[in-house]
């Protein structure tokens, strides 16, 4: 499977945000690739009020994506932010084409001082997406420092798992995405590929990003790394190394439940 990592920089705008991602998808869609990653909050950056942008996941703006994946024969991965009954937002993952999928980000950053729960509804179910022929584990940011999320993902049939960040900067943050990116994927003797949006700079409270989108095969090499600004790579990853792996290395078999975040299926 060909996979584009698209690390951009998103704006507070989602019309912009729209447009970088036809520019992204056509681009890698020129590149071969059938799956294009892209970062959390990609509809809208968390300098701005998640509640302002939110809509519908039939609204307007996931269906742009989902025409333009269409269009261009690719399936796009993509954050958003959509409506939750109790007047908060769901941080969703939109995964589009005929498998496509919806991931409520789970695992809620209420850390180091941020209280994301104070406007983001917590997901309830852990979600596969389909691509061709195979079952992708979906996953959002913070979900990437709790391994049995990695675990039950693989145990019912991803080989490759998703990590759509907006990855806070802060002292030692670079180095924590770096190696919880990397653990996830021995873990679950899975492919884990990991987009994050692009450093800004110039510091702030938001959680904007890091860069630093990476791919990590199952015994743990990193495949591809990108830097700090925007930028767009594909990779060919094949998916029956995962197999070998885990032949190998049984993991999955071997390890006690440590229990997941849901039992839905």
């Amino acid at each position: 499977m060909r996979i584009a990592l698209a690390q951009l920089l998103a704006t507070t705008e989602p019309r912009e945000n729209l447009a970088q991602i036809a520019d992204l998808a056509a681009r890698a869609a020129d590149l071969g690739a059938e799956l294009v990653v892209l970062p959390e909050a990609t509809m809208c950056s968390f300098r701005r009020n998640p509640a302002e942008a939110a809509e519908p996941l039939d609204g307007p703006w996931a269906s742009a994506v989902r025409a333009l994946g269409a269009r261009l024969g690719v399936v796009i991965a993509v954050g958003m932010f959509t409506d939750s009954p109790d007047g908060r937002v769901r941080n969703t993952l939109l995964v589009t084409g005929p498998g496509g999928a919806r991931y409520d980000k789970i695992h809620l950053f209420d850390a180091l001082g941020r209280r994301e729960s104070a406007r983001v509804a917590p997901g309830d179910r852990l979600v596969l997406a389909r691509v061709g022929a195979e079952r992708i584990g979906l996953a959002v940011c913070y979900d990437v420092r709790f391994p049995a999320q990695f675990v039950a993902l693989a145990r019912r049939g991803a080989r490759a798992v998703l990590v759509c960040a907006s990855w806070a900067s802060g002292a030692g943050k670079v180095h924590q995405w770096r190696t919880l990116v990397t653990a996830r994927a021995m873990d679950c003797a899975s492919f884990v590929i990991a987009v994050d949006q692009a450093d800004p700079g110039g510091g702030g409270t938001a959680p904007t990003g890091v860069g630093h989108s990476m791919v990590v095969d199952p015994s743990g090499e990193v495949l591809l790394e990108l830097g700090t600004g925007p930028g767009l790579a594909v990779v060919d990853v094949d998916l029956d190394l995962a197999d070998v792996v885990r032949a190998r290395l049984p993991v999955l078999e071997d390890g006690s439940s440590a229990g997941t975040p849901t039992d839905a299926p």
